[in-house]
């Protein structure tokens, strides 16, 4: 295996970078053929790793590309899971390279989409080459590979439901998530879910001379400002009434095996040039990052931003507001009471609207069952040390449906650093990372099919 890895090197790298340079963003209309490009890149480079069948799936929004390769169906399925879809690159004058011209620097590869999750689902196709190149594939593989994970995976689960005889597997496993260090292996078990929303202040009619109506009209971006500034106090806790009610409690044990896990908080503050940390009174950066719930301000505009000065009382205000939820948190139940709670803080000199986006249950995976026992061989042995259960601060909408619907649980396999800046300009992703994930992938398929023997 590894000799056929080395002997395909350079190619598997180029492959990666072919597909980095298509900007297949979901969240901008402007880039809908280039997420459909991106889509038959995909399924081209699935029927050329071996499989039996490789096709794209048109949905309401972004298509769904799906392959499959079926050995034996007395043996066990595994189903691939990974998204072709990338943040938005913006700002792109933050880029220190164009985001869509990947260039390689110290081992690295910098380009939007070359961790999160192009990177990361490619090691899977390449893994399934290698498999079926030197006849070692021990079990079934599915392959979906979907184009709207970044804007929810809003048309996902109608996919799912309606292709469900299809999709049938025993595990499913997915690289979108990070490992410890590079030393440092480690498995995350679980995720946080998400409900994102946007919100609209309005005050007058129009914007107004700041001058002839400053002081006597209400402003939209300074009432905004009050009213987000109000829901969290001064301990980093979230006030809304019925945040926290169905939140998991931690025991005194289960934080210290969290907080056990390789942290140098000193280095965290350097790589981010900051000089201290912030977060929930009471928890760690680690706890904070994982465990705990959040609320955040992700975008925040109106008025006037152009060249000079414009004196202007403007009529409206907006912003984009995620929160990160824990077991047991409800997606739509903390959209319902968010939007309750900012209509009832808002003063009668304006009007508010909340606009849900999306959002996803969070997701606990078990330690002890036969697919994370896999997972953890193959990192072993592909490490050389036993790797360390995390819970991952992120979201991944749809592995709560996963469950529900396939009823069976997912891996999260990832092979991402915090360095390699998701979401953020200048996203990279190390070479190192993108190879070990190609040779351990295939160690999981072995374990795995051996343990359920």
């Amino acid at each position: 295996m590894q000799e056929y890895i080395d002997k395909n090197r350079d190619r598997f790298l180029n492959e990666l970078l072919d597909l980095l340079r298509i900007p297949s963003v979901s969240a901008d209309s402007k880039f809908k053929p280039d997420m459909l490009k991106a889509a038959e890149y995909v399924r081209d480079r699935i029927a050329e790793a071996g499989a039996d069948r490789a096709e794209i799936f048109e949905t309401a929004g972004h298509p769904v590309v799906y392959g499959e390769k079926i050995i034996d169906p007395t043996l066990p399925t595994v189903l691939i899971y990974g998204h072709y879809d990338v943040q938005p690159a913006d700002p792109y004058e933050l880029w220190n390279s164009p985001p869509f011209e990947p260039v390689i620097k110290n081992d690295r590869i910098y380009a939007r989409g070359a961790c999160d999750d192009k990177g990361q689902f490619y090691m899977h196709i390449k893994a399934l080459e290698i498999m079926l190149a030197t006849g070692t594939l021990a079990c079934n593989v599915k392959v979906m590979i979907e184009g709207e994970e970044e804007i929810g995976s809003s048309n996902l689960g109608t996919f799912v439901r309606e292709h469900k005889e299809m999709l049938q597997c025993d595990t499913i496993l997915i690289s979108d998530t990070s490992i410890i260090a590079n030393d440092v292996p480690s498995i995350e078990t679980g995720l946080r879910g998400l409900t994102y929303v946007e919100v609209e202040v309005v005050g007058a009619n129009r914007d107004l001379h700041s001058g002839v109506y400053g002081g006597g009209v209400a402003n939209p971006i300074n009432v905004l400002c009050e009213m987000i500034a109000s829901l969290k106090d001064e301990n980093g806790h979230i006030t809304i009434p019925g945040f926290y009610d169905k939140v998991q409690g931690l025991s005194a044990a289960e934080r210290a095996a969290l907080n056990a896990a390789p942290f140098d908080l000193e280095e965290y503050k350097q790589d981010l040039d900051i000089d201290d940390v912030a977060g929930e009174r009471g928890y760690t950066t680690i706890e904070r990052t994982s465990v705990r719930p959040t609320l955040d301000v992700n975008g925040i505009w109106g008025g006037y931003i152009g060249e000079g000065a414009k004196t202007v009382l403007p009529s409206k205000a907006h912003a984009k507001i995620s929160m990160r939820l824990v077991p047991d948190q409800n997606d739509d139940e903390i959209c319902e009471i968010f939007t309750k709670h900012f209509e009832s803080i808002a003063p009668a000199s304006v009007k508010v609207k909340v606009v849900p986006h999306h959002g996803g249950l969070p997701y606990v995976t078990p330690t002890d069952s036969i697919e994370y026992r896999a997972a953890e061989l193959a990192m072993e042995e592909s490490f050389g040390k036993k790797p360390i259960p995390t819970r991952g601060g992120g979201s991944i909408p749809i592995v709560a449906l996963f469950e529900q619907e396939l009823g069976c649980k997912s891996i999260l396999m990832g092979f991402g650093l915090d360095i390699d800046a998701l979401h953020s300009p200048n996203e990279s992703y190390g070479l190192f990372n993108y190879y070990k994930g190609i040779e351990t992938i295939p160690l999981f398929f072995k374990h795995y099919a051996a343990l359920k023997r």
